[in-house]
């Protein structure tokens, strides 16, 4: 049964799916969902190969960016970043009532600093050593472009 965060990942993926055009080619309806836990990557376009990172937050006003908001696993993130391989980002906002906005951050505009990493789980936890990191979006809220 899904979490209702992956419940909330699903719905941020299907809303980029069904109202964005891939900024690569634009053309519409090429972007589709990538399968579960592929790295660094939640939709890829299926005509030119365009690949991009889908984050979705619960919000109260869906026409702010927030300062904040998790991302994934900080190994395979870490990883690229050395690389300066940066992933552009589809941020979808939701608010209680399931109005949503969906806005895009362009990978040209994205630093390292922008991702912090949170520190790994307890032994105790279910996925011990897991470690993640926190997209700090404040420093690029302006760079934003607001799709719908």
């Amino acid at each position: 049964m899904a979490t209702a965060r992956q419940v909330l990942g699903a719905f941020g993926e299907e809303m980029v799916v069904k109202n964005c055009s891939c900024p690569r080619c634009k053309r519409t309806k090429t972007l589709v969902r990538l399968p579960t836990n592929f790295k660094c990557a939640d939709v890829i376009c299926d005509f030119c190969g365009y690949l991009a990172q889908v984050k979705a937050a619960s919000v109260r006003n869906v026409g702010v960016v927030p300062n904040t908001v998790l991302g994934a696993a900080w190994g395979p993130q870490k990883e690229r970043m050395d690389a300066f391989v940066f992933f552009p980002l589809f941020l979808v906002l939701v608010d209680k009532t399931k109005n949503y906005s969906i806005f895009y951050l362009s990978a040209d505009l994205q630093t390292p600093t922008m991702f912090r990493p949170r520190t790994p789980l307890s032994e105790n936890a279910r996925r011990a050593g897991w470690q993640g990191f926190i997209y700090l979006l404040d420093q690029v809220s302006s760079s934003f472009v607001r799709l719908r």
